[in-house]
């Protein structure tokens, strides 16, 4: 049995009323996404103290899942969509989705000794570096696997960085996996903030399955007072709209690691932080950076 993937362009807000649409024509699934993503132009789904919380991105592909016998035409015609809309179509042949799944999360060494490794396999088949420092993280709802260019500078980052005993407040922390790299590394108190509860729910059982003692909460219950280290891989947008909420939440003298920064945004974040940080480009990944600096 095979099915057929339908991806239909969408502006803003009439996104939703798409994917309602759909859903009510027979698909089987419907998601959204946005049709700027690992662009300049990419948009924070969620919002976060002092942005604007968007209520969908402004140019989106509407996805959806539909029985290999529709008829397309028809279906376009019936929505009343335009008959030259932009769309996209594939077959989605049967298969083993769980395995799939888990064929495309193998175990990513980050360095030498520090590792992220699925849980459905063992750790002493791929790693044999002595001292080696293993995450255990499975994909799920939350972002944040090791597997994006973002997540491995930011996680190579605390490993040069971090010398223990460290406070380490990870904001933005999707499922955690720099929290719980952080406190694994030898840091002190660590606590993650996400605006997404779900990503608090994930952050908790992975920190939980890894045995390392973090604690996440959304911005609101977010405790007061500074932070030796602040880690924030999001978005570009985020981070400037941001930087006043985040400066205050490193001590002076304290350190700071940015990342969700794509090369050619690198120069207008680093000079906004500039001015409460010492910036400077720490690494560059596929088109991606972390920048780094330290409290005035």
């Amino acid at each position: 049995m095979s099915w057929i993937s339908l991806k239909l362009a969408a502006e803003g807000e009439s996104a939703e009323a798409l994917a309602d649409a759909l859903m009510e024509a027979g698909a089987l699934s419907v998601s959204i996404e946005d049709r700027d993503a690992g662009t300049a132009a990419e948009q924070a789904q969620f919002g976060e103290p002092g942005l604007d919380d968007p209520k969908a991105w402004q140019r989106n592909w509407v996805v959806a899942l539909l029985e290999a016998e529709t008829d397309i035409d028809l279906l376009i015609a019936t929505l009343n969509l335009p008959a030259d809309i932009e769309h996209a179509i594939e077959t989605v042949p049967e298969q083993d989705w769980v395995r799939l799944t888990q064929s495309q999360f193998e175990p990513i060494p980050i360095s030498e000794r520090l590792w992220i490794v699925p849980s459905w396999h063992d750790a002493a088949d791929f790693v044999s570096t002595p001292n080696a420092i293993v995450l255990v993280l499975d994909p799920g709802l939350a972002f944040g696997t090791g597997s994006h260019p973002t997540t491995r500078l930011c996680l190579k980052w605390l490993e040069q960085n971090l010398h223990g005993g460290e406070s380490v407040l990870d904001y933005g922390c999707g499922s955690g996996i720099l929290a719980i790299a952080a406190k694994k590394l030898g840091a002190g108190q660590v606590i993650g903030s996400d605006v997404d509860a779900q990503a608090i729910t994930s952050s908790r059982d992975n920190a939980e399955r890894n045995l390392a003692e973090a604690a996440f909460f959304l911005p609101d219950a977010l405790p007061a007072g500074t932070f030796d280290v602040l880690v924030a891989n999001i978005l570009t947008n985020p981070l400037k709209a941001l930087m006043p909420l985040l400066a205050g939440r490193v001590r002076t003298g304290g350190r700071i690691a940015l990342s969700g920064i794509l090369s050619e945004q690198a120069d207008e974040v680093s000079a906004l932080y500039n001015t409460a940080f010492d910036m400077r480009l720490w690494a560059t990944e596929d088109g991606w950076v972390c920048l780094s600096g330290v409290k005035r």
